[in-house]
């Protein structure tokens, strides 16, 4: 059987918030996550999934060519 964990302890373990974790959950991007009325239970041991939002592009500084 498998033992289970809330959102708030696994968001205390991987040092975010139990909302974050929550979206996480809802976004199917925790394997094994189920929810339970209005609780999220987690897979004890389940390692936190990668950050995947975008970052910001840097801006190429475009240079003229000298003539």
């Amino acid at each position: 059987m498998v033992d289970y964990e809330s959102a708030e302890e696994a968001a205390r373990r991987w040092g975010v918030s139990a909302r974050w974790v929550q979206a996480l959950c809802h976004g199917r991007r925790i394997p094994g996550a189920q929810r339970l009325g209005r609780v999220w239970l987690i897979p004890r041991g389940a390692e936190k999934p990668g950050d995947q939002r975008l970052t910001p592009r840097r801006h190429r500084t475009h240079q003229r060519e000298k003539q």
